[in-house]
């Protein structure tokens, strides 16, 4: 399995999980999953494109690490 595939897999796993439990968790998290959602959504296109890891660069590792550590913030916050 590719690299970004796992990755993909792993974040979309998380975003199920908070999803389920964010409308019990604080409005600050709340807040947060708002605007992670939009993140979310556009990481998730992108890697629907099928691209390879090289043609979406750094910027996609990087969008994928800022889910994962926003992930784990909302997770600690419920």
């Amino acid at each position: 399995m590719s690299d970004i595939k796992k990755m993909t897999e792993d974040l979309k796993q998380n975003y199920d999980e908070i999803k389920l439990k964010v409308h019990l968790g604080s409005k600050e998290a709340q807040d947060e999953w708002t605007e992670l959602q939009e993140r979310w959504h556009h990481f998730e296109s992108q890697a629907n494109l099928k691209k390879s890891k090289e043609d979406l660069g750094d910027a996609f590792e990087i969008l994928g690490a800022e889910l994962k550590d926003a992930f784990g913030r909302i997770r600690k916050a419920l």
